[in-house]
């Protein structure tokens, strides 16, 4: 079992910024690759990033391309995704997720967190 429990989900302004952390407990960190996905109201949960185990490679979906960063800190136990240059398109829960292999598609996912807002104004 891994637990995730995400933080630092806010209101900001367009073109702000934010730092989402998601700290992983349980079974080893660094034996999942790990991905943030998020869900608008009335939309399906969508791939933003994801990390493979190590951390040196990583993919973005296209909306986010450029202006969000995953990292992680396998001794900290840590997933984090950089925001910047928010739009409102940007609003939604994020969640972030623990899969044996680094995928993009959520069904593929073992373990959840139970998601943080993420508000960007106008």
């Amino acid at each position: 079992q891994v637990q995730l429990v995400e933080s630092g989900g806010g209101l900001v302004q367009t073109g702000g910024s934010l730092r989402l952390s998601c700290r992983a407990s349980g079974r080893t960190f660094s034996s999942y690759a790990m991905a943030w996905f998020r869900q608008a109201p009335g939309k399906e949960r969508e791939f933003v990033a994801v990390i493979n185990r190590s951390g040196d490679s990583t993919a973005y979906a296209d909306s986010v391309r450029g202006r969000f960063t995953i990292s992680r800190d396998n001794a900290k136990n840590t997933l984090y995704l950089q925001m910047n240059s928010l739009k409102p398109e940007d609003t939604a829960v994020y969640y972030c997720a623990a899969s044996p292999a680094a995928t993009m598609d959520p069904d593929l996912y073992d373990y959840w967190g139970q998601g943080t807002q993420v508000t960007v104004s106008s």
